[in-house]
């Protein structure tokens, strides 16, 4: 089968590129740049790694989503939360509301969408997984399945999403990508776009939790400032 992966060139995304590599024919990888902090580091990281691969890469400008979007991740005035390692799985509604874009991964999938219509691709691969579904519902089963519902009246071609790591923790993520020779020492998990990666916010804090707690935090120490 034919496959297009999303690809952030965090944690989910390039385990999911792997996988899909290895199971089906990627046909291209989507990596979208809303005007967010990391826009540049996410697209450079997944250059390099769709070049490891010999994927087709593609980067899509969304300014409109800049425009109205609010948020920490792209409004540099606003602090971005930095959770500690115990408050990741506590209430998160108030985190959520400070790096939510609207609609971010519906825009994502249903531009996916075109593209494998076009394309004649059976799937789409994105990179979601049961951690973080408990803080944002656009990480769910719910919303995939949501998702694939809407396809089947949007398109002809019914292309189907799906999520090699829709079930699994950040942990499991981490060791699923160890075991298939997934490139973890090219990902980008940060909401900032400095030097390295800054292993403070959110998506720092769980990839650091997640990389110590399967025994392979060495892989990206050295992405981490001091």
């Amino acid at each position: 089968m034919k496959s297009i992966v999303l690809l952030s060139g965090g944690l989910d995304s390039v385990v999911c590129l792997k996988k899909a590599h290895d199971e089906t024919s990627v046909e291209l990888a989507l990596t979208f740049d809303y005007g967010h902090r990391a826009a540049l580091r996410e697209i450079d990281c997944s250059r390099k790694i769709c070049r490891r691969f010999k994927v087709p890469h593609r980067s899509i400008r969304l300014d409109w989503l800049k425009q109205i979007t609010k948020t920490s991740l792209v409004n540099r005035k606003r602090k971005i939360p930095e959770p500690e390692k115990g408050d990741l799985d506590k209430n998160p509604a108030d985190t959520v509301r400070d790096v939510w874009v609207p609609n971010r991964n519906g825009v994502f999938l249903n531009t996916a969408a075109s593209f494998a219509e076009a394309r004649g691709v059976e799937l789409i691969v994105a990179g979601f997984n049961a951690e973080e579904a408990a803080a944002f519902p656009d990480n769910s089963l719910q919303f995939v399945e949501s998702v694939n519902r809407s396809l089947q009246y949007s398109t002809l071609s019914h292309p189907k999403v799906i999520s090699y790591t829709q079930s699994l923790s950040k942990k499991e993520t981490v060791e699923l990508g160890i075991g298939i020779g997934a490139p973890l020492d090219l990902i980008w998990s940060c909401y900032r776009g400095g030097e390295r990666m800054c292993g403070k916010c959110e998506s720092c804090v769980r990839a650091k939790r997640a990389f110590e707690e399967s025994g392979h935090f060495d892989i990206i120490e050295e992405r981490f400032s001091n």
